[in-house]
């Protein structure tokens, strides 16, 4: 089995490969159009197999057509612009008193404005290359918008993102079991999202880690515990930007931004990947965020080779998952994962509180879309004013002129 990894010079990538030698792969093959970072994180790649005594073949290459070629699976873990570009979209809202962050909001539209063309043109080699059953794994934000373009255009694609098995693997530790045993229900959108459920062998067990641990989860979110229980839920700390707005703008106004500490803490890794005689990940990758990655995207990718049907909290077609969204709208829920795809959990329709929301982002990510594609200012316009975040027209117009008007011109 071939895994290509589309992005693979990430710093993300020795996370993913420190649990490689867990699948039966013999082919694994480092894509990057950047020739340092594929240089420097494909022979700390190259050291850790080693270390593990990995027997197959491991390529770093910036040849996206032989990476892909006869690939079973490829991930996606590409950023357009680099850590540049991240500043930009994190400040640059701020002047018109938006918040500013990289996968939601007026950062997040920008991000999709440069995203979604590049993966698609991807998705083509893949199409047109891989192995005809070939599986696309897109873990480059804006994973829910990036999904649903790849699923509009008829590419076999699943988005994932690890937010939910962060909060499977804390509260298997509350638990004191193994994280296999517990099945995070978590529903919404990419990074709009509310566990419901935590099922402990199939038996729901939030209302006991809510009495035990409801004041450690509220402070993690930076939430009032109140919010949680009012809502009978745990929302994942992206609904901060929503439902802590003004205090989230201030915070981004007086700190530094969250773009300019990764861009330090990668500055680290790349140093720590450059020395020789590291051969395992470095704790420091902790902090760059994307803890468990590599457990989520194996564990997707073995699913969807073995037919296990073990669940995992994927990106897919909403279809008849979630009441009251439309049927090609792509939801984040947990599902059954076999060698035919995904198949989601029946979910209770979700509350007027976690609906109204979700269908306002819903809009603004189809719409979003389609001003990826068209590159029609109006399209753009439409899109930013959908969203719950922005929806003035003075606001929007300020953000085109400022943050995103070479993209649509």
């Amino acid at each position: 089995m071939k895994i290509a990894v589309v992005g693979g010079g990430s710093t993300y990538t020795p996370e993913l490969v420190s649990g490689l030698t867990r699948l039966d792969v013999d082919d694994v093959v480092l894509e990057d159009v950047d020739p340092q970072r594929r240089d420097v994180v494909g022979g700390m790649a190259r050291r850790m197999l080693a270390r593990q005594g990995y027997e197959g073949r491991l390529e770093v290459t910036g040849d996206l057509d032989a990476a892909v070629a006869d690939a079973a699976f490829v991930l996606i873990q590409i950023r357009v612009g680099g850590q540049e570009t991240r500043l930009r979209d994190e400040t640059l809202p701020l002047a018109c008193g938006c918040i500013g962050q990289e996968t939601t909001g007026a950062g997040g539209f920008a991000k999709a404005m440069r995203t979604v063309p590049v993966v698609l043109q991807i998705a083509e080699r893949v199409r047109a290359l891989a192995k005809p059953d070939a599986w696309i794994v897109d873990f480059t934000n804006p994973v829910g918008i990036v999904t649903r373009a790849l699923l509009d255009d008829g590419h076999r694609a699943v988005g994932l993102c690890n937010v939910a098995i962060g909060f499977q693997r804390r509260f298997a530790a509350w638990l004191n079991v193994e994280p296999a045993r517990v099945v995070v229900d978590q529903v919404g959108l990419n990074h709009l999202t509310w566990v419901r459920q935590v099922l402990l062998d199939g038996t729901d067990v939030l209302p006991a880690l809510f009495a035990e641990h409801g004041d450690q989860l509220a402070e993690d979110i930076e939430l009032p515990r109140r919010l949680l229980d009012e809502l009978g839920a745990v929302p994942s700390y992206y609904l901060r930007y929503f439902y802590a707005h003004d205090a989230v703008l201030r915070e981004q106004l007086e700190g530094e931004p969250r773009a300019a500490v990764v861009q330090k803490i990668e500055e680290n890794l790349l140093e720590v990947y450059r020395d020789p005689s590291v051969d395992e990940r470095p704790d420091l990758l902790m902090q760059r965020g994307g803890a468990y990655y590599s457990e989520a995207a194996l564990g997707l990718i073995s699913s969807l080779a073995t037919g296990d049907s073990a669940v995992h909290e994927v990106d897919v077609r909403n279809g008849e998952t979630l009441a009251g969204l439309a049927a090609d709208d792509v939801v984040e829920v947990p599902a059954r994962v076999g060698r035919h795809g995904t198949e989601p959990l029946p979910q209770p329709p979700l509350a007027p509180e976690l609906l109204g929301l979700v269908q306002h982002v819903a809009a603004y990510e189809r719409l979003t879309v389609r001003a990826a594609l068209s590159r029609d200012p109006v399209d753009a316009r439409k899109a930013l004013l959908a969203h719950p975040l922005i929806g003035q027209v003075e606001l929007v117009d300020g953000l085109l002129d400022r943050l995103v008007a070479e993209a649509v011109h």
